[in-house]
């Protein structure tokens, strides 16, 4: 009974993770620590697992798409690397509560302001890095529509993939709500093609990540397993949906899970 539930949850994490590009570790987290009474390292480790997981599972769905971006991904993961490094050497010298309260409160301004975004993401112009790198690509929407986009500010998105890497290592968090919230506010990119972006870019980052607590002890295959097969599920099914989807209905589902997460950031900051 336990690991059906488990089972269950996890599908409903890794069904929103793979739609939103943003792991299922923002669900498997609280479901784990607080319904299941699992300790909050083993939660933090079963979640990088299940990041991996979403990322894994949606990957080719969105590949087949043509939704995902590997020249931009493999461009912004360096950012996400290198701030990921400069991160865990500073951890030791911030006040994680202050960070949490800074990161919360940016996030929800952050969800009032795409509130406010009526459009999906489209740019004029192409950045020269953009050109030299042929970052600009196109993707079929759901009416069966062929979309060419251009890619903008791409100095400005490597820069925030550095700082989505320093804040996943110092609060221990997932960045890929930074990725998506950086590539379709700022580069100009469309929410899909965001969201499948950051899709991939996520299962590279959590493997890194996961190999520390490999090595630590930190997973325990009762709790990885039965989350890594509802995840898998989960983003399948994710995967062959949200093509599907319109996306406006994607960017309102994404501003509600920000809204969560800045509040519940706060409020660990004020807790800590």
């Amino acid at each position: 009974m336990y690991s059906l539930l488990l089972i269950g949850i996890s599908i409903f994490a890794g069904l929103l993770g793979s739609i939103l590009g943003l792991g299922g570790g923002i669900i498997i987290v609280p479901a784990l620590t607080i319904f299941f009474g699992v300790d909050i390292r083993y939660a933090i480790a079963a979640s990088l697992i299940s990041i991996i997981a979403t990322s894994s599972g949606a990957a080719a769905g969105f590949l087949r798409d043509r939704l995902t971006n590997l020249r931009l991904a493999v461009l912004l993961e360096v950012g996400t690397v290198l701030g990921a490094m400069f991160g865990f050497i500073i951890s030791s010298k911030i006040e994680s509560s202050v960070l949490f309260l800074l990161f919360g409160g940016f996030l929800l301004f952050s969800s009032i302001m795409m509130l406010r975004k009526k459009s999906d993401s489209h740019s004029n112009v192409d950045h020269p890095w953009s050109q030299k790198l042929k970052l600009a690509s196109s993707y079929t929407d759901e009416n069966e529509k062929l979309i060419f986009y251009k890619v903008a500010n791409v100095p400005f998105g490597v820069a925030a993939m550095t700082i989505a890497g320093m804040l996943s290592a110092l609060l221990g968090i997932g960045s890929g709500i930074f990725k998506v919230m950086a590539m379709d506010n700022a580069m100009k990119i469309p929410m899909k093609v965001s969201s499948a972006t950051s899709n991939f870019m996520i299962g590279v980052t959590a493997s890194a990540s996961a190999g520390a607590f490999l090595l630590r002890g930190d997973i325990r295959p009762e709790i990885a397993c039965p989350v890594s097969v509802g995840i898998i599920a989960g983003s399948w099914l994710g995967a062959r949906l949200m093509p599907k989807m319109p996306a406006i209905l994607i960017r309102r589902i994404f501003i509600v899970v920000l809204a969560i997460v800045s509040i519940q950031m706060i409020l660990r900051g004020l807790k800590t």
